[in-house]
């Protein structure tokens, strides 16, 4: 089982775009908790993720239970801005599944405390968070470099 990028109702189709465009360059399969909060059909997440849509696998889960049915023994690793825990402090395995909540609201607290890990990645403390996407990227690619599956 390989690392995977999962997105709790995603509301903005160009960071989701952006978030496929990451896991087709890396080789990294993202799924995607609905609600969806645009059409999934929009132009922005083609746009975005360019012709690169075609080189990732993508699943959609109807909600976070259908999802979570899908995970068996791996572990999920929510980041967000109400951990304390530095990705750069953790140790990632190979197949933990980076779970990253909507832009406007994270995650709801019964979702978080099902998760294995919580992490929050440091930034400065004149600032909220960080766009979804960019979010992603760095863990990702924490977490593929702690593990070895960079890409060569």
């Amino acid at each position: 089982m390989a690392l995977r990028l999962a997105l709790y109702e995603p509301e903005i189709a160009g960071n989701v775009g952006a978030v496929l465009r990451l896991g087709a360059c890396l080789g990294v399969a993202v799924d995607l908790i609905e609600p969806l909060g645009f059409v999934w059909d929009d132009k922005r997440v083609r746009r975005a993720a360019m012709d690169y849509i075609d080189h990732v696998a993508i699943v959609r889960h109807v909600g976070f239970a259908a999802f979570r049915e899908t995970l068996g023994p791996r572990r999920l690793v929510l980041f967000t801005t109400k951990a304390s825990q530095s990705p750069y402090d953790f140790a990632f395995r190979p197949d933990d599944v980076l779970l990253f909540g909507k832009e406007s609201a994270g995650v709801p607290a019964a979702v978080a405390d099902v998760c294995q890990a919580r992490l929050r990645l440091p930034i400065r403390a004149e600032v909220r968070s960080m766009n979804l996407a960019m979010a992603a990227g760095l863990a990702l690619g924490e977490a593929l470099r702690q593990t070895g599956g960079l890409p060569a």
